[in-house]
Order: C-alpha cells, then structure tokens, then sequence
C-alpha cells in the first residue's frame, strides 16, 4: 500500500487518516530525538511572566529580569498598556552535549500588558533590585479639579 504525503494541517495538528498508513506511523510524525517533519518558530521571543496588582494610586508589575543588564531592557508606556522588552545573553562556556539539564531561558524577551485603568506614563518609576524589576505606574487621578482663570483680551 502506498502511503499518501501527510497536509500541512495534518503535520500540524496530527489528524490523520488511519487507512492511508502502513502499521508503522511516518518518519515525520516521530516523537522524541527526531525533529524532522515538525515546524519550529525561528526568532521566537519568550513571554516574560509578571505579577500585577494595584493600590489607591498606582499599579504596581513586577517581573524577574535576572541577568539582563538595565541597557538590555527597553520598556515602554502609555495610559493604557506597558511593554516590556529585554535580551537575556547566554554567558556560559559548554555547548550541547555537556548539558545535563537545560531550563534557564536565553535570548529575546517581551510582555505587553493591557492595563486595568489608565496611568501617568510621565510619573511612572521602574526599579530593578537583585534581579526583580518593579514598575510603579501612579493612575490617572480623575476626581483631581483645576480652577481656570478667564483672561481678558
């Protein structure tokens, strides 16, 4: 029996149809050491988890930021989001096989958060101690007045 060339859709996703295979599943479909047949992002950047809570007059992100240098980080901000950008760079001397155990994240980083209510960019503060960096975004204060005085011309 002739085995049919698996559709993207179905490399992606791994539906298949059990008639159109042999016993044996294809090559491409392979789990484990091989990396044939599957697709991989190239230049992907990883999500940076932050906590995020508010108190009377600010909201308060923190992140860690562990071995990024603070020119490594860029962070951006409007009324109503922050992003957070950053390059972790990889300072070690062994390459692949001398790895035991690999976890630690390398490389290009980034997290936008949509903020709960709308902040003073201007006022914002952003502290980096011992690895966990601390963004201090004072709200939009609302109920604030200001009397305007009327010139005359």
């Amino acid at each position: 029996m002739k085995k049919n060339k698996l559709s993207f859709f179905q490399r992606l996703t791994g539906a298949s149809n059990p008639s159109d295979f042999d016993e044996k599943m294809p090559d491409e479909l392979v789990v484990g050491d091989k990396k044939e047949g599957w697709i991989e992002e190239e230049n992907s950047e990883g999500e940076l988890p932050v906590d995020m809570y508010q108190t009377t007059d600010a909201i308060i992100i923190k992140t860690m930021v562990a071995g990024v240098k603070p020119e490594d980080l860029a962070i951006t901000i409007t009324r109503e989001m922050v992003t957070i950008r950053g390059n972790r760079k990889e300072t070690h001397e062994s390459h692949g096989d001398d790895f035991f155990h690999k976890e630690l994240y390398w490389g290009s980083f980034s997290r936008t958060i949509i903020l709960p209510v709308e902040v003073e960019p201007e006022d914002a503060e952003a502290i980096e101690k011992h690895g966990l960096l601390t963004l201090k975004l004072p709200k939009i204060n609302k109920e604030k007045m200001a009397n305007l005085r009327v010139k005359s011309i």
